[in-house]
């Protein structure tokens, strides 16, 4: 039987707070990428700007592969992974899109004019989607990207998270100033 995922050769677990942060940026990082390959594909229309940061990271695939990562391990290992996965994804794309609109007066994403959508904040298509990817995520990427983070020193960690930090506010300070943006206007 395969080692779960946060479990390392010799038992040990990657399970801290360091390794959360590390998924959570890492996915950040190839959820930016996947914007940008779909927007390529697709021919979208150009955007600057397609999520909160500046940095190169989209921090709703992160927090959506996070709270996949912390289903229950049965749900991981099973099929059911497709269900539960695009659910608590869908559910975290929800949430931040609500975040961005409440505090910071914009939509970064608008599917309005997809079927099955909720108030153009999620949609059924993109549900399935995100299902079929946070499986592949569960049990292809996060195997090597454990083992990768439980190697990262911590004095790494520290300066990726002032570095991070330091963007989110100055993200942050940059959209409050702009405070034209319509809150119905995608940018």
């Amino acid at each position: 039987m395969p080692r779960p995922w946060n479990i390392l050769p010799y038992g040990r677990k990657v399970g801290t707070m360091a390794g959360w942060l590390w998924y959570f940026w890492i996915y950040s990082f190839l959820g930016c990428g996947l914007e940008k390959a779909f927007a390529l594909a697709t021919h979208a229309e150009h955007q600057v700007r397609r999520c909160f940061l500046m940095l190169p990271l989209c921090p709703v695939y992160g927090l959506g592969m996070v709270a996949v990562l912390a289903l229950p391990e049965a749900v991981q290992r099973s099929g059911w992974l497709l269900l539960w996965g695009g659910l608590a994804a869908t559910a975290v794309e929800y949430a931040v899109h609500w975040a961005y609109e409440a505090v910071l007066g914009v939509r970064f994403w608008d599917y309005s004019h997809v079927p099955g959508n909720l108030r153009g904040r999620v949609c059924l298509p993109f549900t399935l989607v995100w299902g079929l990817l946070t499986a592949l995520a569960v049990w292809l990427v996060q195997p090597p990207l454990a083992a990768l983070a439980a190697r990262i020193p911590p004095g790494v960690t520290y300066a990726a998270l002032l570095v991070f930090t330091a963007d989110a506010l100055c993200s942050a300070k940059a959209l409050a100033a702009l405070g034209t943006i319509d809150k119905r206007q995608t940018i």
